[in-house]
């Protein structure tokens, strides 16, 4: 690293945590720079059987010391400079399903029962250690992990109790989207109010409740003196693996049957979505064709049909406020081959586009908005504006503007006021919508986007509109 990119360096704002292990970015090079101790700890862990072995089983971001940094380091106060490889969406666990932060979990649990016969530990256990490429799940926090204390208790306990456990629990056993929990609180469900959600019968017949969420939330005392009392290191390496092995059995366990998701069943009981599907499709192939876009995203994707299509030219984010289709598709991803491009390229998450996730945390840097930590290089809105405009009440041109904004091509699909799914969501309220027509939305379109591409689709309440934003250019 030379000088004059040296001054390029930027800590991110997120990682003030990793005192002994910062992240920080040099143009596309993702590093992270570690202190005396922390480096300690990667010269014995890199060459260790158990990192090979979770670095070949793809569960770790590849990491390696980067060449020409050293120099730099010194001048920070850091001894050793590593490199990740880059990963291209950075995700945020309240925007995961249940079956995302389940096999985060699971994860979490299996990377630490191996490190600890091989004599490493954890220095946490939260989801923000955890990223997706596509739909597989990697753990990226090279930097906690640490050697393993004789006598030492599992401190990430609590953490993993709070972040991963009480949140699944919730979702399970009491029907509660655990993501608006999570984006409130971004330290998980405190146990004692997680203890107060559950029942007697929860406490008595559910598998992990009475151990990991009541007893456990009035033990911090019990904790301290068993830190204290612990005998030698070998006894208390196979109490924690037991704890964990306890843990691992509950979070299998744990299943989610969607109760009121109101659009999994959408190609099985609507018409026009199946009827439609093969005009839609090719109409999408000629934009990917043509804009050949190497980031999407797929706005209300559903099942993903078309974020398919757009995973032949790279990667995809696949967005639903609908909990249950999310996870659908994403065990469907799961379940393809690991080298199967859609399960490489689709990323899906759980997204409100009327109430997406904001920029929040210190300084609001620490946990970054959708458009920070995304760039689009063509969005597909299909089927997605009477839902917007009729359902969550924005105004159509509201809609066109935030579009724009974006300032990339977009597949719309408009549907009209005649076409039965939004003849029979005007009937459950009063229509005041004067801004919802077809007039309006060409309106709205002028000056910030041309329409290239046009297409009328069976049926005739609905059309495709391939949307190229204007520049300055184009308006003078």
């Amino acid at each position: 690293m030379s000088g004059s990119t040296a001054s390029k360096v930027v800590f991110l704002p997120g990682s003030y945590r990793d005192r002994s292990a910062r992240v920080c970015v040099d143009g596309d090079r993702v590093l992270r720079a570690l202190t005396g101790e922390a480096a300690t700890v990667w010269r014995r862990l890199q060459p260790s059987d158990f990192w090979r072995q979770v670095c070949d089983q793809g569960l770790v971001v590849a990491t390696a010391e980067a060449e020409g940094d050293a120099a730099w380091a010194a001048q920070q106060g850091y001894q050793l400079v590593l490199q990740h490889e880059r990963i291209g969406l950075i995700s945020w666990p309240w925007e995961w399903s249940f079956s995302m932060l389940r096999d985060a979990a699971l994860l979490q649990l299996s990377i630490l029962q191996q490190a600890l016969p091989a004599g490493f530990d954890l220095a946490d256990a939260t989801p923000f250690n955890f990223q997706f490429r596509g739909a597989s799940v990697q753990f990226m926090d090279v930097g906690s992990f640490r050697l393993r204390q004789p006598g030492g208790l599992w401190e990430g306990y609590r953490q993993f109790c709070e972040q991963f456990l009480a949140p699944l629990l919730l979702q399970a056993w009491k029907q509660m989207d655990f993501q608006p929990w999570l984006r409130g609180r971004m330290t998980g469900i405190p146990l004692r109010q997680m203890a107060g959600l559950l029942s007697w019968r929860d406490l008595l017949f559910r598998r992990g409740a009475w151990t990991h969420i009541w007893l456990h939330s009035r033990i911090a005392s019990v904790m301290q003196r068993s830190r204290q009392q612990a005998g030698p290191d070998e006894l208390s390496t196979e109490m924690i693996l037991s704890n964990l092995r306890g843990l691992q059995r509950v979070v299998r366990s744990l299943q989610w049957t969607p109760a009121d998701s109101a659009w999994q069943d959408y190609y099985e009981t609507a018409a026009h979505a199946t009827t439609h599907a093969a005009e839609k499709s090719q109409f999408v192939s000629r934009a990917c064709s043509q804009f050949r876009p190497d980031v999407t995203w797929d706005l209300g994707c559903n099942e993903g049909r078309y974020s398919r299509i757009a995973a032949e030219w790279g990667t995809v984010l696949a967005l639903d406020a609908d909990h249950a289709v999310i996870d659908r598709l994403y065990r469907g991803l799961v379940a393809e081959p690991r080298d199967s491009i859609f399960r490489q390229r689709i990323t899906p998450l759980v997204c409100n586009l009327a109430d997406p996730s904001p920029s929040q945390g210190w300084r609001l840097q620490e946990r970054l908005s959708l458009l920070a930590r995304s760039q689009p290089r063509l969005v597909l809105c299909l089927a997605v504006i009477h839902h917007l405009v009729l359902g969550c009440g924005l105004l159509l041109e509201d809609v066109v503007r935030w579009l724009a904004e974006l300032r990339v091509p977009v597949v719309f699909e408009w549907v009209d006021r005649e076409d039965p799914l939004v003849c029979r969501m005007l009937q459950q309220r009063q229509d005041v919508f004067t801004d919802y027509s077809e007039e309006r939305l060409r309106s709205a379109l002028r000056g910030v986007f041309q329409v290239s591409a046009e297409q009328c689709l069976s049926g005739g309440h609905r059309k495709l509109l391939l949307l190229l934003p204007v520049t300055a250019g184009d308006q003078a």
